[in-house]
């Protein structure tokens, strides 16, 4: 059988390239953007799933950037392990006819079946501190990588106060020097993040905004310039677009209420509150504008959604027999409900309300201890490094899906007129 050359490919998921960006700020640029309607769940994790399994949330898993684990009775969030996320690849056909796949600064790619793999993974040190690193397959190119750019990969900048464009000019040009390698992979799918931060904390349409969409533009043109000298076909696609936060604090306590219903319990340790999972009757693990509600006991679950239902933020409150939730719910990961926020709110995770019960991680950057997303994590609190735990500061948000919330692609299928058709798209290219 005559084996079939491959149709080299390059996949760049850009962190929050919203079409309300494209159309706002109207940017000089030589791509040719176009509006596709998103995901479902407009994060980053179901997004990247998504495109990489051609499947929605319900069946890949990954209802969130993060999930309650019901066997260990904890959340986590941002975890790294490819087996989080289920199903079938859209690359499976194509490695089996012998391509080669790298993935670069994808969440959940370790241990991914891939050629190549690069993503920020630190050391933390017993007695504090971190080491900063990445993991590659194969081992050698990080360090191949950081000799060619003249520097090593930044994760300071990558999230938390100092997070900005340095990280994202990394980001891109370790791509284009991937794709110079004589092992480069047929196929490479790179997540670029450095649009991600000035619309949450600035807002989508404020003049950071704009900057950082041209910072990223230039990150972007030549890459793709590259990729083209080298004889990739290219697609680039949004995986949300970042909303205007209500002010003047467009947050949502779901804990605070759950907790003065006497259904979220706590324990007081060294005058700080921590959350008491294995006893709670109701806790929400937020994520942006979606958060899912776990209620252990069916008996509770009547009057914890009518006290949802009537939380000032609130859009929707979503149970898994509700038609709109059954590509969204996943049988074992997902709440007993899903609140949706009203446009322009979002989802906190606190459930205190002095400031001194607040627990030893609430100022700090700890992406893996709150039971939810931060974006308070990227504003300094003084003293620095402490990061701030005021809610008001933040302007852009994301989460809620449909006509309105587009993300800008460009690139390989014009025709497709979501993110989904995207995903089965590559599938179809690659099969």
């Amino acid at each position: 059988m005559t084996q079939r050359t491959p149709r080299k490919t390059l996949v760049v998921l850009a962190a929050g390239l919203g079409w309300n960006l494209i159309e706002r700020h109207k940017p000089a640029t030589k791509i040719a953007f176009r509006p596709i309607l998103p995901g479902p769940l407009s994060l980053t994790c179901p997004a990247q799933a998504t495109l990489r399994t051609g499947l929605l949330p319900g069946a890949h898993g990954v209802v969130a950037s993060g999930w309650y684990h019901r066997d260990l009775a904890r959340p986590y969030f941002w975890e790294q392990s490819a087996a989080l996320v289920r199903g079938p690849r859209i690359w499976d056909a194509a490695r089996a006819r012998g391509e080669t796949v790298g993935m670069a600064f994808w969440q959940q790619s370790l241990g991914e079946s891939l050629d190549l793999v690069l993503s920020p993974k630190p050391i933390h040190r017993h007695h504090g501190g971190i080491v900063m690193d990445c993991y590659t397959r194969p081992e050698p190119l990080y360090a191949d990588l950081c000799r060619a750019i003249g520097r090593k990969f930044d994760l300071y900048r990558y999230w938390g106060p100092l997070s900005g464009e340095r990280v994202g000019r990394w980001e891109a040009a370790a791509a284009a020097e991937i794709l110079r390698r004589p092992d480069a992979p047929d196929h490479l799918f790179l997540y670029l993040s450095s649009l991600d931060y000035a619309p949450q904390r600035h807002g989508p349409d404020s003049p950071q905004a704009a900057a950082a969409l041209r910072e990223t533009l230039a990150q972007l043109e030549p890459l793709l310039d590259a990729a083209t000298t080298l004889g990739y076909e290219w697609l680039v696609t949004g995986d949300y677009a970042i909303e205007p936060v209500t002010l003047p604090d467009g947050a949502v306590f779901p804990n605070r209420a759950l907790r003065d219903a006497g259904l979220f319990h706590t324990r007081a340790v060294a005058g700080m509150l921590y959350p008491d999972f294995y006893t709670s009757r109701a806790f929400a693990i937020v994520d942006h504008q979606i958060a899912h509600v776990h209620v252990p006991s069916p008996s509770d679950r009547p009057a914890v959604r009518r006290l949802l239902e009537h939380l000032d933020g609130v859009d929707l409150v979503l149970d898994p027999g509700a038609q709109r939730a059954l590509e969204i719910l996943h049988e074992t990961r997902s709440g007993d409900f899903l609140l949706i926020a009203s446009p322009g709110r979002w989802f906190a995770y606190p459930w205190w309300t002095s400031p001194r019960q607040a627990p030893d991680y609430a100022n700090q950057m700890d992406i893996h201890n709150k039971p939810g997303f931060d974006p308070c994590e990227l504003h300094f609190a003084f003293p620095p490094p402490h990061t701030s735990q005021n809610t008001s500061r933040i302007r852009g948000t994301h989460g809620r899906s449909g006509p309105g919330h587009e993300v800008a692609a460009a690139g390989l299928f014009p025709d497709a007129p979501d993110f989904l058709s995207l995903a089965k798209s590559l599938a179809a290219r690659f099969a």
